[in-house]
Order: C-alpha cells, then sequence, then structure tokens
C-alpha cells in the first residue's frame, strides 16, 4: 500500500499490505493450482525411481528465499540452515545484477523430491525455471517495453506478488508502481519494509518508515536492490502488461476491497476507513 505523503506527522499510523496474511493458508490455496514440475536430474532412472519413495514440495507464490531454505531443509529432513548455507556456494546462474542473491529467482511450483535429493539440486532446478521463465520472449519484451531490465521486471512482480489482494489486483498495483517511478516518487511499499525486518504484517509505524534500509522505500526512490519474494507467473505477466490507468495510491480496506486512486486526499479518506475497520472489526 501507498499512503505517506511528505508532510505526515510523526504518528502510529496501520498501513496494509497484501502478504501480511496466514501463509499457510495460502500455501493450501497453491497446492492445487502449481505448475508440477519434473526434475529428471533429481529423479534418475526409471528403475531408481521405482525404488525411492518419492514426495512433493510445494513453494507457494510469493515465499521469500529464507522460506524457501526452510522448506527444503524440513522436506529433506536436513538441520536447519543446511540449504541456506549450500545457497551462498553453489552456483545457480543468477544474473549480474542479483549479485550472487536468489531472491526471485527460486520459482514457485511443486516440486517432486525423493531419498536421492538434495538442496543443491532443488535450488539449481528452481533457479533454472525462473531463468527459463524470465527469459522468455515476451518477458523481455515486456521489460523493454517498460523500459527496466528483466531483473527489474523481477523485483516489480515479486512487489505486485506482495501487494495485490488479488489476481485481477495484480496489474493495477504494477501500474501504480511504474506510475510512481515515471513521476520519481518514492514507492512506499509496506511490503519492502516487512522485507527489510523480515516479517508479515499489516501494521507499519511512522518509525518503521523512517528504517536505514534499501528496502526502505518511503525514504529511498527506485526499486529496492533484490525482488523481495519468488514472483509467480501472474504477478510477471502484470509486470510486463500493466494495467492502463493514472493510480498512485491503493489500499486493501477489506478482503477483496482494495481501492486504487490518484487523489491523495481520496487515498487519506480509504485509509482512515480501513484504520477503521481495524479498530472496530467489519
Amino acid at each position: 500500500m501507498v499512503n505517506e505523503s511528505p508532510d505526515a506527522r510523526p504518528r502510529r499510523r496501520l498501513r496494509p499490505t497484501r502478504r501480511g496474511k496466514i501463509v499457510l493458508v495460502v500455501a493450501a490455496l497453491l497446492v492445487a493450482s502449481a505448475a508440477v514440475l519434473i526434475p529428471l536430474s533429481l529423479l534418475g532412472s526409471d528403475e531408481e525411481k521405482k525404488e525411492r519413495p518419492q514426495s512433493t514440495l510445494v513453494i507457494p507464490e510469493g515465499w521469500r528465499a529464507s522460506q524457501v531454505y526452510t522448506a527444503v531443509d524440513r522436506a529433506l529432513g536436513l538441520k536447519s540452515g543446511t540449504t541456506h548455507k549450500t545457497a551462498a556456494t553453489v552456483d545457480l546462474d543468477l544474473p549480474e545484477q542479483a549479485e550472487g542473491n536468489p531472491e526471485g529467482y527460486l520459482f514457485p511450483a511443486t516440486y517432486p523430491i525423493d531419498s536421492a535429493a538434495e538442496p543443491a539440486g532443488l535450488l539449481r532446478y528452481m533457479a533454472d525455471t525462473a531463468r527459463k521463465r524470465f527469459g522468455a520472449d515476451h518477458i523481455t519484451a515486456g521489460a523493454q517495453r517498460n523500459n527496466v531490465t528483466v531483473y527489474e521486471t523481477a523485483t516489480i512482480a515479486s512487489i505486485v506478488q506482495a501487494e495485490a489482494d488479488t489476481a485481477s489486483d495484480m496489474g493495477k498495483v504494477a501500474r501504480v508502481i511504474y506510475n510512481r517511478l515515471l513521476k520519481d516518487m518514492p514507492l512506499q511499499m509496506d511490503s519492502t519494509i516487512n522485507y527489510a525486518l523480515k516479517r508479515s504484517t499489516l501494521d507499519t509505524t511512522t518509525t518503521d518508515t523512517q528504517l536505514d534500509s534499501p528496502y526502505n522505500s518511503y525514504v529511498r526512490k527506485g526499486l529496492p536492490p533484490t525482488p523481495i519474494g519468488n514472483p509467480g507467473d501472474e504477478a510477471l505477466r502484470a509486470a510486463i502488461s500493466p494495467t492502463p490507468g493514472p493510480w498512485l495510491y491503493f489500499v486493501t480496506v477489506a478482503p477483496g476491497d482494495t481501492r486504487f486512486t490518484d487523489s491523495y486526499d481520496q487515498q487519506q479518506k480509504n485509509v482512515e476507513e480501513f484504520n477503521f475497520r481495524r479498530r472496530n472489526g467489519p
């Protein structure tokens, strides 16, 4: 959500984000829809596959790299932190802009795993899948059309994934991002602060917005230095083909009720309604 003004007074204010929600509920809903990917290099020959008990690892759209690492550790029965350490040493062939950080390039999907699976192989396959999706001709063309790089497109898609309340809102959130970039306005997205603070919440205070971090999009203009999660196909489509519109602000007043506007005064009215509902219930 974006709602801060240059002359806002220091006081506690609530600002909603998309992913300040219970991740497990989202994961359950995504199990049925996530693309099933078959990493043949992990499964081995037909004879080997018969001998190995198989299960699946679901990586929901929008999960951060830290969440992916934890899920891999649990799925493979490894000590906590093992996959995180592996990610720092394995070559994932990431874009130069990533500077070795795989955030945004661990593609969300359902991955089959077996007793021979290991963190390095899973991470490579996730990154390979992301590169193929992000490197498609229509993604490259969309990035050029929007005057951003493919890596920046992945970053925008990650914010869209975190902020949009519904799939239909994703294109509008993407348009807000582009509109603010074109106007040289800070993005003022709560999701980037949540990422910096390693949390997911609907409540962002004025103190939070003064955080000294490159991910604080309230005080730093432009995009954050990396994606803030791993976006799925819908968010990526929104990032390359944002919905036409003049919007500069949005707020999710209630589930399924996200309001977009180019008027700061109207945005403040929408925020007041959000705050009222947070205090008093629906």
